[in-house]
């Protein structure tokens, strides 16, 4: 019996077009950035441009205007957007809000579809995530900041977020509070839509991290937010998939969360190693170019082999979710691998650039900077290793093998 790894054809014209799209378009409009031209009149031409051409809200269905691809159509499409920093944001595919629109879409009421969703998905208004707290960390259980029903029309949060990411370009949060602390661990908690500004959500300050920092990257990115919840009124209607959900349902996308960027990681890691291939086709040291040394011929060697692996993995991950398998392990061992790909790339590809690569005449650096964060972000690689091994002993106390926590099951 044969494997087949042939990817369908409309898969392959969208990836073909979506390539196009960020060589055409978005490094042209990244150097308009650079040369100081308006933020938003940049990308809200792009974004013109990619509606006119069907390249909007890629994973989202036809019926609210999106492209309705699948899974494996969606990860070769977010593969290709990570070579650009605007090649998410011209499609409106952009995190934190992707993973959160899905979230509205499956748990949202028609009301709040209306009122938040739609202009979420006309790349009207952004959404924050805020969950994680500095009293909880990676154990989102941990959580602090509560909610307490004000009658039957309103909850009452008071707390605090920390590394809420682009909460400072939001006009919407979603805010996850423990509602009933005597509940099962992962029944406590729920999830609350509220809207921006609001005198109950200040930000106290954006944290400042060793990414490098700028005006662009701040409204790009929108920072990542220490945030005060003092007395914040929400409508009880703004509760988001009843209470008790908020765990489930953030796990559900943070899931998603973890594979776009790992995703976007492996379209990085294959510019990095372009610039790098680029950089040593052409210098020359002590009378060779770099190109002529077995040293540097291992290196590139070696990126290409982690970012070929990458993209299988990822793959595999696609088809899985195309057949509606669990993903967990998968997921769990793909964050740890993808987030340690990119970094080992990035950096070789810095060290064959020299002096160049440390300096901020090619992204290397900034990307350096920023790629770190992937190894604590949405889990550190800890969490996920922790999990994947108790995984491998429980699936061996089940069934007296490994193999199906180790890819025994491929397909």
């Amino acid at each position: 019996m044969s494997i087949d790894f042939e990817i369908p054809a409309e898969a392959k014209a969208i990836r073909a077009k979506v390539r196009q799209w960020v060589q055409d378009e978005c490094k042209p409009a990244e150097k308009r950035l650079t040369d100081g031209e308006d933020y938003k009149t940049v990308l809200n031409e792009l974004r013109a441009k990619a509606r006119v051409q069907g390249l909007w809200c890629p994973f989202i269905p036809k019926e609210y205007g999106g492209m309705g691809l699948g899974p494996l159509a969606n990860a070769l499409v977010q593969m290709e957007l990570g070579e650009s920093h605007l090649g998410a944001l011209s499609m409106n595919t952009q995190g934190p809000d992707d993973a959160t629109m899905m979230t509205l879409l499956a748990h949202g009421t028609d009301h709040q579809k209306e009122k938040y969703l739609k202009p979420l998905l006309n790349g009207e208004k952004r959404i924050c995530y805020s969950m994680t707290e500095k009293a909880a960390g990676a154990d989102a259980t941990g959580m602090q900041t509560r909610a307490v029903k004000d009658g039957n029309e309103n909850y009452v949060l008071n707390g605090e977020k920390w590394f809420s990411s682009a909460a400072s370009v939001a006009d919407i949060a979603l805010v996850m509070a423990m509602t009933d602390p005597e509940a099962p661990r992962h029944q406590r908690y729920s999830t609350f839509i509220v809207e921006l500004p609001n005198p109950g959500y200040r930000i106290v300050r954006d944290i400042e991290t060793m990414a490098v920092h700028g005006p662009l990257t701040e409204i790009l990115g929108g920072g990542h937010s220490e945030v005060e919840i003092k007395d914040l009124v929400v409508p009880a209607e703004d509760l988001l998939g009843g209470e008790g959900n908020g765990f489930n349902m953030g796990q559900h996308r943070l899931a998603y969360g973890r594979l776009r960027h790992g995703m976007h990681n492996v379209s990085m890691a294959q510019r990095a190693l372009d610039l790098a291939t680029a950089h040593v086709i052409q210098r020359e040291t002590f009378g060779k170019l770099l190109k002529e040394r077995q040293g540097v011929q291992w290196m590139l060697a070696d990126c290409a082999a982690e970012i070929y692996k990458a993209r299988l993995m990822l793959l595999h991950i696609a088809y899985k979710a195309e057949r509606g398998d669990d993903i967990r392990q998968e997921n769990s061992i793909a964050k740890i691998f993808l987030a340690n790909m990119v970094h080992q790339v990035v950096d070789t590809a810095i060290q064959l650039h020299g002096a160049l690569g440390f300096s901020l005449d090619t992204p290397l650096a900034a990307w350096y900077t920023h790629i770190r964060s992937q190894r604590l972000v949405d889990g550190p690689d800890e969490v996920h290793r922790w999990t994947v091994g108790r995984n491998v002993i429980k699936a061996f106390e089940r069934e007296g093998t490994t193999a199906s926590a180790c890819g025994g099951d491929l397909l």
